[in-house]
């Protein structure tokens, strides 16, 4: 592949099952559950052969996300292998699976763990389905739990927030200074057609109130690197993969999709699609994620 202007790193959506439903959640995949790929994922075997594509195309850093990747019982063996090849392996979960065994069997081949933490207040993520089943939301206390063992097991620390209509008043700085993750990534609640098209007007927000939410949060940078993107910095700024093995890309506000990976390779399904390296480098994509 040619390596100008080439995104290092991945995301996986390997699993598309999902014990929560957030309803802003544009990784839902139903095209892919209906039709592709029934059972929602990919067996092992094959997803073992796209982790070691992406090792051999060049990427630098794989992260394993969903649905909820702690769903999938090969993610340890994902991770292992990722991390074999060379690659910085990260996932990104809700946090309610995630177990002292899992923290400890990991530790040696997991470099990041990533909670999505949306708010602090059980009815906020109650409004939102930010809990099992749609329902039973993760305390405050459950969060500081989980967080406490992540970085017990010393691996890093990343928080993903996404601002809706529900927590776009809320105040995490507190949370945040406590906690002190390595990197807090706070999204604006981004539509995408075919996805979240049910419930994304209810939690849809203007960019100005975005913008104020980072501005009240601004302080937090002083114990650690928060990090803010916008509907318009996450289109195209990512590479991304979906449950079936297939690029895909958001630029037009509907998943468009490439051919299927382990059927044309790599580098011929990548031009299937398209990325904006200019757009990931503005967002901070680019960051010393060895040094977790």
């Amino acid at each position: 592949m040619n390596k100008k202007n080439f995104i290092p790193s991945i995301n996986f959506h390997l699993w598309a099952h999902c014990n929560m439903k957030c309803k802003f959640c544009f990784a839902q995949f139903q095209d892919v559950k209906s039709s592709i790929l029934p059972k929602g994922h990919l067996a092992e075997e094959d997803a073992i052969k796209i982790v070691k594509a992406i090792a051999e195309d060049g990427f630098e850093k794989i992260t394993f996300v969903g649905g909820e990747p702690l769903l999938c019982p090969w993610l340890p063996k994902l991770i292992k292998e990722a991390k074999s090849l060379g690659l910085t392996t990260m996932i990104v979960t809700n946090g309610s699976l995630l177990t002292e065994d899992f923290l400890r069997s990991n530790r040696n081949y997991l470099d990041w763990i990533t909670i999505s933490i949306d708010s602090l207040e059980e009815d906020v993520n109650q409004n939102i389905g930010r809990g099992i089943a749609g329902k039973k939301p993760i305390s405050s206390k459950k969060y500081q739990s989980i967080i406490e063992r992540i970085h017990f097991y010393r691996y890093g620390l990343k928080i993903n927030t996404v601002v809706n209509s529900y927590n776009q008043s809320e105040d995490m700085n507190d949370f945040i200074q406590i906690e002190h993750p390595k990197r807090w990534k706070v999204f604006q609640a981004l539509p995408v057609k075919g996805q979240n098209d049910a419930c994304i007007e209810e939690l849809s927000i203007h960019q100005a109130a975005f913008e104020s939410f980072i501005v009240q949060h601004d302080k937090s940078n002083q114990y650690t690197n928060l990090v803010s993107e916008s509907n318009d910095e996450m289109q195209g700024s990512y590479v991304l993969i979906d449950p079936a093995g297939r690029f895909f890309d958001n630029v037009s506000g509907e998943y468009r999709y490439s051919q299927k990976i382990l059927e044309i390779g790599i580098e011929d399904a990548i031009k299937q699609v398209r990325t904006d390296y200019r757009k990931f480098k503005a967002r901070q994509g680019e960051y010393d994620w060895k040094m977790k």
